[in-house]
């Protein structure tokens, strides 16, 4: 299990990841809100273990970004204030599961396993169409259409655009496709991804209205959204 840790109390924070790497997590820790959610929004996590009081961004404001960019990774909060209406904005905010301070390891653990059956059971459920606007694919034919129009794609723009619906609404950066999509890491200044959003967008964009693929200045690329 990839578990990404946002805690800013060295003690706590190196406690409990090397307790969490002991017992076969993939632990990643950040010490700041900031580089928490920027990590979040990077990294592919099963599950997300957010300190309620952090520098730079608090762990709810955390979860709220996520959840508004469709993020559904599931999230644990912790944190020293255990009021029942501590805990209930916690979950409020999207939070998964509320765990107040002091724990133990054990029950920590209990909760993260139980997390991530949750999310596994519920990604076998997953669509078999996705449709952004009246863009639509299906997952099991293969088949991309807009305004029913047929629209044939090669492999990896296939690939690419399932990437983006799948994450629409939401700005996807070069690294996220690079990994993603392309599955290894390269000159992040190569004109690749440029070349394939380009044709992609010619194919899904040029005979229809209104445009749906966007490219965010100096951030990435955006599928539908505002």
């Amino acid at each position: 299990m990839k578990v990404l840790l946002v805690e800013d109390d060295p003690s706590v924070g190196s406690f409990i990841a090397g307790e969490l790497s002991a017992a076969g997590y993939d632990c990643l820790l950040q010490d700041d809100g900031k580089l928490g959610l920027e990590a979040a929004r990077e990294g592919q996590f099963d599950v997300l273990v957010v300190d309620r009081m952090l520098p730079g961004i608090d762990g709810l404001s955390i979860v709220q970004a996520l959840r508004q960019e469709g993020d559904t990774t599931p999230v644990l909060v912790l944190s020293a204030l255990g009021d029942v209406e501590d805990r209930v904005e916690g979950l409020h905010c999207g939070a998964d599961d509320y765990l107040t301070k002091p724990f133990s390891m054990a029950e920590l653990q209990a909760r993260l396993e139980v997390l991530h059956r949750r999310a596994s059971t519920s990604a076998l459920e997953s669509p078999i169409r996705l449709q952004v606007a009246d863009l639509e694919m299906d997952l099991l034919s293969q088949e991309v259409r807009r305004q029913q129009t047929p629209i044939n794609l090669q492999p990896r723009e296939y690939k690419l655009l399932e990437y983006l619906m799948r994450h629409a609404g939401q700005v996807v950066t070069r690294a996220m496709l690079l990994e993603h999509v392309w599955g290894y890491h390269f000159d992040p200044q190569t004109n690749v991804i440029d070349v394939h959003v380009s044709r992609l967008r010619q194919k899904i964009d040029r005979d229809f209205e209104p445009p749906l693929l966007t490219t965010v200045r100096g951030a990435g690329y955006r599928l539908g959204g505002d």
